[in-house]
């Protein structure tokens, strides 16, 4: 391993290959992999028990761990190496993978054992998720943090662009080949993360532990944006994704090819907008245009709902939400690296993921209310006017605002030279300042 190692580090320093990249590749592969499962699992249960309620358990099992884990996992990512994690969390997803291959020549895993699987790997997703989030900081310049979210933000829509068709496609050629093709993907990762030999060093004492399981909720507090950023993105998941269902629900009788399209569009946005944050850092009123896209976009799947032409209205309402979501995202993320000590800063980034992801999982069952009860016209124009609602309430002057839609903080570096990305994760350079917080 030291000789593979020395190999890829004079091949990094001759091509000027960067820390960062080498995690941005990774990642890539590690987040096909998970994006492969999110189809793989669900599919092949179905194919075994030939039940959609199994298929609907599986993929259950697979994001319950988001609901679970994200607080606890934040506290264990903030006190072992992000590498460590990132490392074990592979491995172990490539062990489960196996071990699910290994079963198919006889007959395939049972339901439980499959769900079994799904759980694990939902688990070791989260804790690599939070692993990479505290990494990523201390790879990069202050004053290209914002360039280097929009990088790692298309990671994820890309991700779902290839990896979703990509395992439903492979699937249908034979149901082991999804599940082989991330057994590679997990090998190829975790190569990219073994050659981070080296990483920020974890403070030597500990606060008790629950007093360190609250510091990213009081840390939370004190960042106004946020605050504020939380609620915003876990209202707007809730909306968007509630009409994702609503759409899907009144898709009767449309080829899967246009259904498919119309659900792309988001995930086209979302790199459209990945690729517009990085050649432009986010306005101080981010959130206030990310809520009013969302009126925008709501108000065209009700109209196109109401003048039965949904699909167009639906795929332009999803792009809309999808580029102004990814382009958030980068603003978001670039405050949580340079505004939060990056001691407490997957704790923090754990609460804010929950939040959102428990709107995903209530949007859902919101989304089949609204259709079984007022129909896809219907649903739609609620959603329309509950979200233009909401951002009337907080119009310029209204208290509320300053909570619900607070201004993205400056970010101010005091006379510093830069650092450059190689010596920025030895543990070897004096603290840096990110924003206002000492590191």
């Amino acid at each position: 391993m030291s000789g593979a190692y020395s190999l890829w580090r004079y091949i990094s320093r001759r091509s000027k290959i960067t820390e960062f990249s080498i995690v941005w590749a990774g990642s890539m592969a590690s987040t096909i992999g998970s994006r492969t499962f999110g189809v793989a699992y669900p599919l092949l249960a179905l194919a075994q028990t030939g039940s959609p309620a199994a298929a609907g358990l599986a993929g259950f099992a697979l994001a319950v761990p988001m609901l679970v884990f994200y607080i606890p996992g934040g506290l264990l990512v903030d006190r072992v190496s992000a590498r460590t994690i990132m490392l074990v969390t592979e491995s172990g997803r490539w062990l489960t993978v196996v071990a699910v291959l290994l079963s198919m020549p006889g007959g395939g895993p049972s339901l439980p054992w499959l769900m079994v699987a799904a759980a694990f790997e939902g688990t070791l997703w989260v804790l690599y998720t939070l692993a990479e989030t505290a990494l990523l900081p201390s790879l990069v310049r202050p004053t290209m943090m914002w360039r280097a979210m929009a990088k790692s933000e298309s990671v994820g829509h890309l991700a779902s662009l290839v990896g979703r068709p990509l395992s439903g496609y492979l699937f249908g050629a034979g149901r082991y080949i999804p599940f082989a093709l991330n057994a590679v993907l997990f090998v190829v990762s975790w190569l990219f993360f073994f050659a981070l030999r080296r990483v920020p060093e974890r403070p030597d004492a500990e606060p008790p532990l629950l007093r360190d399981l609250s510091a990213g909720f009081r840390a939370l507090m004190d960042q106004p944006f946020l605050r504020g950023s939380i609620l915003v993105t876990t209202f707007t998941n809730l909306m968007v994704n509630a009409l994702i269902m609503i759409f899907v629900a009144g898709s009767a009788g449309m080829p899967s090819l246009a259904i498919g399209l119309v659900l792309a569009a988001s995930g086209v946005g979302g790199m459209l907008g990945s690729v517009v944050a990085f050649f432009r850092e986010p306005p101080r009123e981010v959130l206030m245009i990310h809520g009013w896209t969302w009126v925008v976009a709501l108000a065209l799947a009700a109209v196109g709902a109401g003048v039965h032409a949904g699909p167009p209205f639906f795929a332009m309402a999803f792009f809309a939400t999808g580029f102004a979501g990814a382009f958030s995202n980068v603003a978001i993320r670039s405050a949580e690296a340079e505004n939060i000590d990056r001691r407490t800063l997957a704790r923090v980034v754990g609460v804010s993921r929950l939040a959102s992801h428990g709107a995903l999982c209530l949007a859902s069952p919101l989304g089949g209310l609204l259709v079984t009860g007022l129909g896809v016209t219907g649903g739609a124009i609620v959603l329309s006017v509950t979200m233009a609602t909401a951002m009337a309430l907080a119009h310029p002057g209204a208290k509320v605002r300053a909570v619900l839609l607070p201004r993205l903080p400056e970010t101010r570096i005091d006379g510093e030279e830069p650092v450059q990305e190689e010596l920025s994760l030895r543990g070897d350079k004096p603290p840096r300042r990110f924003g206002h917080v000492m590191r």
